[in-house]
């Protein structure tokens, strides 16, 4: 963890934040020499400077270390396998909701500046609002989506998915947060819950097991928020926002070359933390420092890294001895059947 956590914030991360967001970056819109397209990429919190990198190093570290055990039966079908608690994830996601404000309206860097004349009622302040309703309306439609979605495709109600397709819709709008109208972000936040869906619905398929979905939610998701940003931005917001608006949202009339630069954002962001993070990932699986034992697999990190066997706040009555002797054993089982 130390090895990946060091590269990926020490090196990968702040070369992609430097390409995007510096005056000197060479696809910044803050690049007043030479910009890409004669826009620069779009990402004003970071869909895909954040997000997509954290859910591309994601992909590689879950698709080299594999499917967890029992994740997948002997005949290859998909298994669910419920995380410890539910509740604290519920808790987790109001907390992140909570934060998320300070992330992306938090993102401007002056508010007390006018956009008129001297006295004008419009001004940073007015964006700083707008992109708060924004990112709201974004991740609550993508939320919604999720929840009827997931019951329409597979007739159940489960709180994590909601929680999933919520962090979903924020990681899509916050490339475009500032500069969207309100109700653009509702689409945004619909489109990024079926690409969850989607891309879910595809890891299953194709055997890939990520268990915090952090590929399809920040990787797809946040790649769709900049798409979504070559197509939604208005003129006037980029006017505001990025004191230019020669070029703006397609299907709101600005043309094609900032969607052009928001492609090229995607494949940059791809590339580059693949072949940084992957050939790590290779080298942590070659050395068998990647993943955990079996045990602790079976048994629970929690217990295993973090309480020990004996832990005393764990319940030793005779019922639940059994029980979870008997689960264990169940996986135990199923686990030598895979291998």
């Amino acid at each position: 963890y130390l090895l990946y956590s060091s590269l990926l914030t020490g090196f990968v991360y702040p070369v992609v934040a430097h390409w995007f967001w510096s005056p000197d970056g060479w696809a910044s819109p803050f690049n007043k020499n030479n910009l890409l397209f004669d826009t620069g990429a779009i990402d004003f919190a970071g869909s895909g400077v954040v997000h997509m990198v954290g859910g591309i190093a994601g992909f590689w570290g879950a698709f080299i270390e594999g499917p967890r055990i029992g994740r997948y039966d002997v005949d290859g079908r998909p298994v669910r396998l419920y995380g410890h608690s539910g509740t604290l994830v519920v808790l987790g996601t109001f907390l992140l909701w909570f934060g998320w404000y300070g992330f992306n309206p938090g993102s401007f860097n002056t508010i007390m500046v006018s956009y008129g004349a001297s006295g004008s009622h419009i001004g940073q302040w007015s964006a700083v609002g707008r992109t708060a309703v924004t990112t709201t309306l974004a991740g609550c439609s993508a939320a919604l989506t999720t929840l009827f979605g997931k019951k329409l495709l597979t007739n159940e109600w489960y709180a994590v998915d909601v929680c999933n397709g919520l962090l979903g819709g924020f990681a899509a709008i916050t490339s475009g947060c500032s500069v969207v109208e309100p109700w653009a972000a509702i689409i945004c936040g619909f489109v990024s819950a079926w690409v969850l869906i989607g891309l879910n619905m595809l890891a299953e398929i194709s055997g890939y097991d990520d268990p915090l979905e952090a590929a399809q939610l920040h990787g797809g998701c946040g790649a769709w928020g900049l798409i979504f940003t070559g197509l939604f931005a208005k003129k006037e917001y980029m006017i505001q926002v990025f004191s230019r608006g020669s070029h703006y949202g397609l299907f709101m009339g600005g043309g094609a070359k900032m969607l052009a630069a928001q492609i090229v954002q995607i494949i940059a962001v791809l590339g580059w933390v693949s072949v940084t993070m992957g050939p790590l990932f290779l080298l942590l699986k070659k050395f068998d420092l990647l993943r955990i034992t079996t045990e602790s697999e079976i048994v629970g990190i929690d217990l295993t890294h973090r309480f020990g066997q004996n832990n005393k706040n764990i319940c030793s009555c005779r019922v639940c001895t059994q029980a979870d002797a008997e689960n264990t054993q169940e996986r135990i089982h199923r686990a030598c059947q895979e291998n």
